[in-house]
């Protein structure tokens, strides 16, 4: 499957998590990441590693492509090359010249860890210690007081020159990288003067992931403070117009990172890097052909160059290696076009999704509140119904209820004139000591009563509590005879009295 395009679909469950973990931090395309998982045995540690740090040829693949391209020589062939050639020294075989890797270095500062020993190790030599300290001290006042006896001493040791160790006596103080970076930057101008390169303003790490993030050119420039033609290089080469203007050139994509060696981190750099010779510059560049994540050193130019060589140089290395940056850069575009695209299709999915989703959430609605109007209508409707029913059902039972009309007249019978709402009057006698609630009773049951025919037997409704939708009222003046009340039909009306039947309605009620 290796060296294939691979459809991501094909992969197992375990191999397609790995994909999507690799690419979720590198950020490259997926027929890359699958190549790269494959080699590193779908170990994502090992390939996110590969992918940052280089990948550097696979000696075991290319001692097996060897062995399966060329035939081994036959005995007879063997024995003649030797009698032919004597027991000279054989000859070195020939190999395909390949770039040195660029590794990527994170500098880690000297004094970043201090080791501690065991409490019990330190228990057992601070008796140790605090006489070392104590002859220490002692011998260092001895020598202030008598600065003259090192020096005798030192000249008998021995009648030869004893080599002594060299002290940093730089005092530069171990920072981060992009510290690191601006105390290079000033320090370079405080030395040449301003000028108008462009220095990375972080450490090489993260100038390292960013060419090889945009497929450009890491131009790194090593010097050492020290040299005696640093000064020489800076402001005859590297300060030059023409080195400049190309540095600068846009077309050109170069990313310039320059240190002091006298910094961990240049130095670690530069020992990476394989630098001999200060200054010394050289070109770090995304290499395709080796792998998909390799970083190599396509040039370098050590020493004192003039500007008429320096810029040819870096012209050269740069024009050999653009077609196959342009061409992965090409096919990287192309790929985050196709994967935007997919991005683009997928939202537009989701949109109409949601579209659709909310329309039928709409619909839903809609069809939960038709439903529910329905049944409320209904749900009223047989209400009304059940309560004209009732109505019935108790105007019915009441008609029984009423006594009839007394024939005798005097003080024991009010005599009562009703005017229907129909228009209709209706005179009738009622008992004097009769409560109100049965002139309203006759007045709500007079249609049955009217019918004359014999009522049947009809039993109250349960849960039902009539309410009389009219009141009667006494014309001149205006009197409201209420249904309820204290007093009977002879205290509120008297002997006789003229009645109307007044409707209930809300716009009388407010």
């Amino acid at each position: 499957m290796a060296g294939q395009d691979v459809d991501p679909s094909q992969l197992s469950e375990s191999q397609q998590e790995a994909l999507g973990t690799y690419t979720a931090v590198t950020n490259q395309e997926p027929a890359a990441a699958i190549q790269l998982l494959e080699r590193s045995q779908w170990n994502v540690q090992i390939a996110i590693a590969k992918f940052f740090d280089g990948e550097g040829p696979d000696p075991v693949e290319e001692a097996r492509a060897s062995l399966a391209s060329s035939p081994p020589p036959s005995s007879q062939a063997s024995r003649q090359e030797v009698l032919m050639n004597g027991f000279s020294r054989p000859s070195r075989p020939q190999t395909r010249s390949r770039l040195d890797p660029a590794p990527r270095i994170v500098p880690q500062p000297e004094n970043q860890n201090v080791y501690r020993p065991p409490f019990l190790l330190s228990l057992i030599f601070t008796p140790f210690n605090l006489l070392y300290r104590l002859l220490s001290g002692s011998f260092g006042l001895f020598t202030y007081l008598f600065p003259f006896l090192p020096q005798l001493l030192s000249g008998r040791a021995g009648g030869r020159a004893q080599p002594r160790r060299l002290k940093d006596t730089s005092g530069r103080r171990p920072l981060n990288s992009r510290d690191t970076a601006a105390r290079f930057a000033r320090e370079f101008e405080e030395e040449y003067g301003r000028h108008d390169l462009k220095f990375s303003e972080n450490g090489y790490a993260q100038a390292y992931d960013l060419a090889k993030k945009d497929l450009k050119f890491l131009l790194v420039v090593l010097l050492s403070p020290e040299h005696d033609d640093t000064s020489s290089f800076v402001r005859g080469t590297l300060l030059s117009p023409e080195v400049v203007s190309y540095i600068n050139n846009p077309q050109n994509k170069i990313i310039l990172w320059a240190g002091s060696v006298q910094d961990s981190e240049a130095y670690q750099v530069s020992t990476a890097l394989n630098c001999s010779k200060f200054p010394s510059a050289a070109i770090v560049a995304h290499t395709p052909q080796d792998s998909s994540t390799s970083m190599s050193t396509i040039a370098r130019i050590s020493g004192l160059v003039p500007p008429s060589t320096f810029v040819p140089r870096l012209q050269s290395a740069i024009s050999q290696h653009s077609a196959a940056l342009e061409r992965a850069r090409a096919s990287r575009n192309e790929q985050q076009a196709t994967r935007n695209l997919r991005e683009e299709q997928n939202s537009a999915y989701e949109r109409s999704l949601a579209q659709d989703r909310e329309r039928a959430r709409q619909r839903r609605e809609a069809e939960q509140a038709r439903t529910r109007a329905e049944r409320e209508e209904k749900a009223k409707a047989e209400s009304a119904e059940r309560e004209a029913h009732n109505r019935e059902q108790w105007r019915k039972w009441r008609a029984q209820s009423i006594p009839p009309e007394p024939i005798s007249s005097g003080e024991e019978v009010t005599r009562v004139s009703i005017r229907m709402t129909s228009g209709e009057r209706v005179v009738r006698k009622f008992r004097a000591e009769a409560d109100m609630e049965e002139l309203y009773a006759f007045v709500e049951c007079y249609e049955i009563l009217a019918e004359g025919d014999s009522l049947s037997k009809v039993s109250e409704p349960e849960n039902y509590n009539h309410v009389y939708g009219f009141r009667l009222v006494s014309p001149l003046p205006r009197v409201v005879y209420e249904c309820g009340g204290v007093g009977n039909i002879g205290s509120k009306v008297g002997r006789s009295g003229n009645l109307l039947v007044e409707p209930i309605d809300d716009e009388t009620e407010e």
